[in-house]
């Protein structure tokens, strides 16, 4: 085949692949939530409240046996987190909480949450985060911490739940081509806010 025939066929194998797996993309993001797998600890990685929310309810149910919340910002206090939590915050569950505030990217969630399982030899993780963001989620977690177990526990954010318009389709494509260059191994950015 001619050089000149070859590229425009290529070019479209490629777009018919990106959208074929930009669809696939969106049906896996609105997938309903699954059973919870029992770990050893559980992390709800930053970004909406019900990540949260739903990470606490996991954890008061004997899902896992510690939380850590990362990527909190620096002067978020656990009392304002949970503030609308489905469950009350008592003493011995609160004990069992740890704020992770160095994460400021999906880079970062990975390295504080693996330094936060080798601490607390956590060696199964269920991972709360939004259903467009747990495949990314899952792979940068599995860089920073490849001998660790993780079980997927996606939620369908409120952005997600609304009727699609074009708010939900940009961020679809804008997570669903960050999900593309995590696996090209193109991540970038600043993982973790300085150490004071």
């Amino acid at each position: 085949m001619k050089f000149w025939l070859a590229v425009p066929l290529l070019l479209l194998v490629l777009a018919l692949t990106w959208c074929a797996g930009f669809a696939w993309f969106c049906v896996d993001a609105l997938h309903p939530v699954s059973q919870p797998v029992h770990c050893d600890g559980i992390v709800a990685l930053t970004g909406g409240r019900d990540r949260i929310e739903a990470s606490l309810a996991l954890l008061d149910k004997g899902v896992g046996g510690k939380l850590l919340i990362s990527g909190v910002g620096p002067h978020a206090t656990l009392a304002q987190l949970t503030e609308h939590a489905p469950i009350a915050l008592t003493p011995a569950l609160a004990a069992r909480i740890t704020l992770g505030r160095r994460a400021v990217s999906t880079i970062g969630n990975g390295s504080e949450t693996a330094d936060w399982a080798r601490q607390n030899a956590i060696h199964s993780l269920l991972v709360v985060t939004a259903g467009y963001h747990i495949r990314r989620a899952m792979l940068e977690l599995h860089r920073a911490a490849p001998g660790v177990a993780l079980h997927p526990y996606p939620i369908r954010s409120p952005a997600l739940r609304r009727t699609p318009d074009r708010a939900t389709f940009r961020l679809l494509l804008h997570e669903y081509t960050k999900w593309i260059g995590s696996n090209l191994g193109l991540s970038r950015g600043v993982n973790l806010t300085p150490r004071s």
